[in-house]
């Protein structure tokens, strides 16, 4: 999977729902992005997407790979950090982003650009802490859970732990919730 831009014109109500996949769970302990995905969001709509996989030249373990499914052979010949990451930046630059616990993928992104020498000072929004304020009878606040509950369908056809899928999945939760 290479880089997929599609750019439109921003304005300043833009917010950009992302998620990220990763070798592990804590940037402190060496683990590092191997995917992004986003979904650029105006005026109640996804205009734009980015998705790309990355190749950190590290091996992903059995039980990260357990999770979201991608493995060591599918980042072979993938864009490096320092190819991804630029472009990535353009893609959210004045943009408000929007995470599913956003802590950590805000976390791991932090901790991605600052290995470049860049910084991310986005404004973020977090659908899960969200969730648990609006929704606090529902048995848990998984992306999943709370898809269902407000979308009314289980979303199958999407790869779950995929990046994009789960952006797009966090968009679509996010402009219910802003809907109250």
């Amino acid at each position: 999977m290479r880089t997929h831009v599609v750019t439109g014109y921003k304005s300043i109500n833009r917010y950009v729902a992302l998620d990220v996949e990763t070798t592990g769970l804590s940037p402190k302990s060496g683990d590092r992005v191997i995917e992004i995905g986003a979904v650029a969001i105006e005026n109640q709509c996804i205009i734009a997407k980015f998705s790309s996989l990355i190749d950190v030249d590290k091996m992903i373990p059995w039980q990260a790979q357990k999770v979201h499914g991608i493995t060591n052979e599918m980042l072979y010949g993938e864009p490096k950090p320092d190819e991804v990451l630029p472009e990535f930046y353009k893609f959210i630059a004045g943009s408000i982003l929007v995470a599913h616990n956003a802590s950590f993928d805000i976390g791991f992104l932090t901790n991605e650009f600052a290995l470049l020498g860049m910084s991310l000072n986005n404004r973020f929004l977090c659908t899960l802490k969200m969730s648990r304020k609006l929704y606090p009878h529902l048995p848990n606040h998984k992306l999943e859970t709370v898809s269902q509950y407000l979308l009314g369908k289980s979303c199958k056809q999407m790869q779950r732990h995929r990046a994009l899928d789960d952006a797009k999945l966090a968009a679509m939760i996010w402009l219910e919730m802003e809907k109250i």
